[in-house]
């Protein structure tokens, strides 16, 4: 059941916080950071903030996570060479973090590694530190793909490294 906080929350985040929050120089910043990583490992790392969900997803019930591996889909991060492409998707309206990875990656890494990352970010989020939070999980990130997933000098960039603000 969807709450009325919730919906409240979806209807006034807006786009322009979105864009208040991910200036053009923090987006600059996490590509930049995206594809430093992706030079040390072989895995393909993707970022999507949207500010709110539709209110007919919200509606429906529809949580961050499925609306993370909707994107995962539409964006193409699991057609990777070696199944290996990471969605990290930042909800504002619901101020969460979802980490969607492909069945090569998602096999070696540990969920609670994962959840780590995404603790980085919410925790900094809380503080309305955007900016630093995620390029520290963007770090942690990184250095979990390439413990995991190191380059072997086979990689090319496969997905672009910029992020998205929907």
């Amino acid at each position: 059941m969807t709450t009325l906080s919730r919906i409240f929350r979806h209807l006034t985040t807006t786009t322009g916080f979105g864009r208040r929050m991910f200036p053009e120089t923090t987006l600059k910043a996490i590509e930049e950071a995206i594809a430093d990583g992706e030079k040390r490992h072989r895995a393909e790392v993707r970022l999507i903030v949207e500010p709110a969900l539709s209110i007919f997803a919200v509606l429906g019930g529809q949580t961050p996570r499925e609306r993370a591996r909707e994107l995962f889909a539409h964006y193409g991060v699991w057609d990777t060479e070696e199944n290996c492409g990471v969605l990290v998707y930042i909800n504002l309206a619901d101020h969460q973090v979802e980490i969607v990875a492909d069945r090569g990656i998602g096999r070696t890494v540990a969920a609670q590694d994962w959840q780590a990352v995404c603790r980085t970010m919410t925790q900094g989020f809380a503080r309305r530190d955007y900016h630093d939070s995620v390029m520290a999980a963007l770090a942690q990130l990184n250095a979990l793909l390439q413990e995991h997933y190191p380059d072997d000098g086979s990689t090319r960039n496969q997905l672009a490294d910029r992020p998205v603000l929907l």
